[in-house]
């Protein structure tokens, strides 16, 4: 069964609640590595135990971080390297899509879309969800960026990959739902603001330009003060997220309180500054 040329690299720490449902979906392919970071749950003996080789990834706060080092130094049996989130679960259709792309030589890295679900309901509407995450290990890497004073994440968060080749788009859905609590929800998202508040300012101050479409309207917004307000409304008015009922609204209301964050976060850095 395990006959598709993918190596999937799953990073993880204290993931057993998520990481079964995320293994059992991947028998079809050739490897999988999971990549753990001192896990104190029984997150690396129910990897061994489902067949994933487990490895061991210890931060020493520069450059690189876990996906770039097991890009680096993990041994790799395919060309095509996917990687997943241990709340990240791939479908029938997904698989079988993605067995024939690869098989195209005219693309060396595909961007792929996902079926979002918050407080257990599964989200229709709303601002979609998408990242390039299946590519060739020898035509991409995920970006460097200089945060070894102020960033205390071991894993790429917001780091894309830069891919040296052609870019498609797999349309099957890869699904994401997290079977932590809602207070983890809040709690990972607000160190997720932190970093954003310190990206924010290091962007501004070297003036880098080197960004997506997206990137500069969310950094020109939070110049503003508006992105809350104007996320909310695209979300929960513009993508129909009222549709999706109360786990809609609040999940307009969660993000664009994110985004009240990453505001008053950068405010308060540089008046301490």
């Amino acid at each position: 069964m395990n006959n598709i040329p993918i190596t999937v690299i799953i990073s993880v720490k204290n993931e057993e609640l998520n990481l079964p449902c995320c293994l059992k979906e991947l028998k079809r392919f050739n490897q999988i590595i999971v990549v753990d970071s001192g896990s104190t749950d029984s997150t690396t003996s129910i990897a061994t135990s489902m067949g994933a080789e487990v490895l061991q990834f210890k931060w020493n706060g520069k450059f690189p971080k876990k996906r770039n080092w097991t890009l680096q130094n993990a041994t790799i049996n395919n060309e095509w390297v996917l990687f997943l989130d241990a709340d990240e679960f791939v479908t029938e259709a997904f698989v079988n899509e993605v067995e024939i792309k690869i098989k195209d030589s005219n693309y060396d890295g595909y961007t792929i879309q996902f079926e979002n679900y918050f407080m257990d309901k599964k989200l229709r509407y709303g601002y979609g969800f998408k990242k390039t995450a299946l590519f060739k290990k020898t035509k991409g890497a995920y970006e460097k960026i200089e945060e070894d004073f102020w960033s205390h994440f071991d894993m790429e968060i917001h780091e894309h990959p830069i891919i040296n080749g052609k870019i498609g788009i797999i349309k099957a859905k890869v699904i994401h739902k997290d079977f932590k609590n809602l207070e983890h929800y809040i709690e990972k998202h607000n160190a997720y603001s932190s970093w954003e508040a310190h990206r924010y300012l290091q962007l501004k101050q070297n003036k880098n330009e080197n960004l997506s479409i997206n990137q500069k309207v969310k950094y020109n917004l939070v110049n503003t003060g508006l992105l809350p307000l104007f996320y909310f409304l695209g979300a929960y008015f513009l993508k129909l997220g009222f549709l999706d009922g109360k786990e809609g609204y609040y999940l307009s209301r969660f993000k664009a309180h994110y985004f009240f964050q990453i505001q008053t976060k950068v405010a308060l850095l540089k008046q301490n500054k």
